[in-house]
């Protein structure tokens, strides 16, 4: 009986063991779990912190950079490209740091972004050509900030304000935004009206064939000497243009700076219609005759 006693107690001293045993490792277990949530939340905080101390050095390097471009002398257009190139390859380096700060290798990182190379790229082929259209645009400066443009493909017309990485915004005359595809814009044919200090004006005048050519020519020449946007060192005369089937053609024809154009043309045209007027001249218009059997 005293050695059945002895038994049952060195059992239980060996569960007492077992639970002792037990709860060490659940305590280690536990003391590891709170050390490495710690560690974990230290690095979050630490990369929030470096996040936003990396977004005030970008806007600073942008700003230093994009001043000295300035006083460079540097275009518009450049220094909006730039900005935006710039912004752009900086993050990417800031995520690149916080990657490595948070753990994660950062040779892994490029290991696995070049293997994702060739998908990258079919997937944003399309950017990719925009961008190499705004590198272009930069290099061969078909046009830049502040010209009116007119794109082959579609149409599309306005006032440059804006060249970026992917993208060239036009400003049209009833200010809407236009947002073209660099791609496109280096691909396609295009009209820049404003590159030339001055444009020519060429306006069609209709007379009757019973008036007077002669005096609808001098009170039309009169009107381009008169007006004090012409520019009266290039040529500005009158002359006959077509005969049409009811209606002798008189061209109109002069150069305005670029600024006085559209103006110098709406007021030409006018002034045109009225001289004519006050002269009697007769300016045909289309008509219709229907004969009543």
């Amino acid at each position: 009986m005293g050695k059945d006693r002895v038994e049952n107690g060195e059992e239980i001293l060996k569960e007492l063991e077992k639970l002792s045993g037990n709860r060490g490792a659940l305590e280690k277990f536990l003391a590891e779990i709170s050390s490495s949530a710690l560690h974990l939340a230290l690095r979050v905080v630490l990369a929030v912190v470096f996040f936003l101390i990396g977004v005030q050095v970008i806007k600073l390097v942008r700003r230093i950079v994009r001043r000295s471009m300035e006083r460079a002398g540097a275009e518009t257009g450049a220094v909006q490209f730039m900005d935006s190139f710039l912004k752009a390859a900086l993050y990417v380096v800031l995520a690149l740091f916080l990657a490595s700060a948070c753990g994660v290798d950062a040779a892994s990182i490029v290991a696995v972004l070049g293997s994702a190379g060739v998908a990258i790229g079919l997937a944003i082929q399309g950017s990719l050509s925009n961008l190499a259209g705004g590198v272009l645009i930069l290099m061969l400066k078909p046009f830049k900030v502040g010209d009116y443009i007119i794109e082959g493909s579609t149409g599309r017309e306005g006032t440059v304000t804006e060249i970026s990485i992917f993208y060239t915004k036009l400003r049209t005359f009833d200010n809407q935004t236009v947002v073209l595809p660099n791609g496109n814009l280096a691909n396609n044919s295009l009209v820049n009206v404003t590159e030339q200090d001055c444009r020519r004006m060429d306006l069609t005048v209709s007379v009757s064939y019973r008036a007077d050519l002669k005096q609808a020519k001098d009170v039309l020449g009169k009107v381009l000497e008169e007006d004090t946007a012409v520019i009266k060192e290039k040529e500005h005369f009158v002359f006959v243009s077509q005969l049409g089937s009811s209606s002798v053609d008189l061209g109109v024809r002069c150069w305005f700076r670029q600024e006085d154009f559209w103006a110098g043309k709406w007021r030409i045209t006018e002034n045109c219609k009225l001289v004519l007027d006050k002269a009697g001249i007769e300016i045909p218009f289309t008509q219709l005759d229907v004969h009543l059997g």
